[in-house]
């Protein structure tokens, strides 16, 4: 049951809000060690570009398969054990790649850890979607995004330390092992899923609890296809980045580990604060304007042709010219970041954004299973980077066509009449 007093009613939001920061900053540094580790992985393993992109993207392989499940199972049983159980399962699964000493083996613990990942978006989405109102859902929802961008930019500054310091293998014992501080925190703090919603948020789902989502009008509608597409262009440029972007200033620039993870964490720092910054400003325009869907919309917009500024790698061979162009296309990707979640949650019912959130993030890892096996296939062992940063960078622009002319207020409208 829910007090009546307002205080009770919202107490402890912001600490769940914090956590889920926290949890998929651990997630982002976890998944992303490969990444910062593959130059000396390949060198130990003997492992071409091809196969280390295959590395990559096999995270990416139950990941996408499982996000609908995982979806369901937080629907159905609650975010708080759910949440808990992945991330014990994932934190192992890193600890032990740092053990491992073959191609399967890393194959077989970077399917785990995609099997253990895969319940943090959905699970933090649903969290937000039930205690924040559509116009205080920007702030949340850009604080948890902004954990996607602080914990590759500490993956990046922790792994140049390591690999400069201690090896590959460290790396990931200890990053894999450090997660587990977030565990107890997450058991004590989190309520189930009804307790300390707000009243308004109780109401919506109360009345949406018996409406099933109509997945026929869905597969045939503009604006299913404009979330899809949207979706799968947006996140091959954002794992093409985190993926292959420090082997590129390795192998392309001959950058020290240490100087690579300082030109990939001041970046990513800069697009999580520039996150937050948009999601909040966004909130307030919608509380004046009261136009939600075009002030999302507008942000994810001008962010993406931002993010397509990396196409200027393409032309750039000067070092000290290469950090501002990374600057302004990721902090132009942290412009769209925030409110590309909440448009989602704006469209979803709030019943179902634990499944919706689950099909969009299920779109988005296909993109990551195609952007850094696609990459290292066009890399090879020629060591060239230009075909891909131009798929890369034509990418955010294909995002924002698509947000602009298939996602309209009035197909949402439409479709929950």
């Amino acid at each position: 049951m829910v007090s009546s007093d307002p205080k009770i009613q919202y107490q402890g939001r912001w600490a769940v809000v914090s956590l889920l920061f926290l949890g998929v900053l651990v997630s982002y540094i976890d998944r992303g060690n490969l990444s910062i580790a593959a130059v000396p992985i390949m060198k130990d393993l003997k492992l071409s570009p091809a196969v280390m992109g295959t590395l990559m993207s096999a995270f990416f392989w139950s990941y996408s398969l499982l996000q609908i499940p995982a979806g369901y199972l937080i629907d159905r049983f609650g975010y708080k054990w759910t949440y808990g159980a992945a991330f014990i399962l994932w934190s192992l699964a890193s600890t032990g790649i740092g053990l491992a000493h073959s191609f399967y083996q890393i194959l077989f613990l970077r399917l785990l850890l995609g099997v253990g990942e895969a319940v943090a978006g959905p699970a933090s989405l649903s969290f937000i979607k039930r205690h924040f109102q559509p116009e205080e859902q920007g702030l949340p929802t850009s604080i948890y995004v902004s954990g996607m961008m602080v914990g590759p930019a500490i993956g990046a500054l922790l792994g140049g330390l390591f690999l400069h310091e201690l090896g590959w293998r460290p790396l990931f014992v200890l990053t894999g092992l450090i997660g587990f501080v977030w565990l107890l925190p997450w058991l004590l703090v989190v309520r189930p899923n009804y307790e300390e919603a707000s009243p308004r948020a109780i109401r919506k789902i109360t009345m949406t609890a018996r409406t099933t989502l109509p997945w026929r009008e869905l597969a045939f509608s503009s604006l299913a296809w404009g979330i899809t597409i949207n979706v799968f262009f947006y996140s091959y440029f954002w794992y093409f980045c985190l993926t292959w972007l420090p082997s590129y200033l390795l192998m392309v620039h001959d950058f020290s580990f240490l100087r690579m993870g300082t030109y990939m964490a001041l970046p990513l720092v800069g697009m999580a604060l520039v996150s937050t910054i948009c999601g909040r400003a966004a909130d307030r325009l919608i509380v004046r304007s009261q136009q939600p869907f075009l002030i999302r919309k507008t942000f994810i917009v001008v962010g993406m042709i931002l993010a397509s500024a990396i196409l200027l790698l393409l032309v750039v061979k000067n070092t000290f010219t290469l950090f501002p162009v990374l600057l302004i296309s990721l902090m132009g990707l942290g412009v769209a970041a925030g409110n590309y979640w909440s448009l989602t949650q704006l469209i979803s019912p709030p019943d179902w954004i634990g499944r919706v959130a689950g099909y969009q993030n299920m779109v988005a890892q296909f993109a990551g299973i195609c952007a850094p096996a696609l990459t290292g296939y066009l890399v090879g062992e020629s060591r060239r980077f230009e075909l891909s940063i131009f798929f890369a960078g034509i990418s955010p622009l294909v995002a924002a066509s698509v947000v602009f002319f298939l996602i309209r207020e009035k197909d949402v409208i439409a479709l929950r009449n």
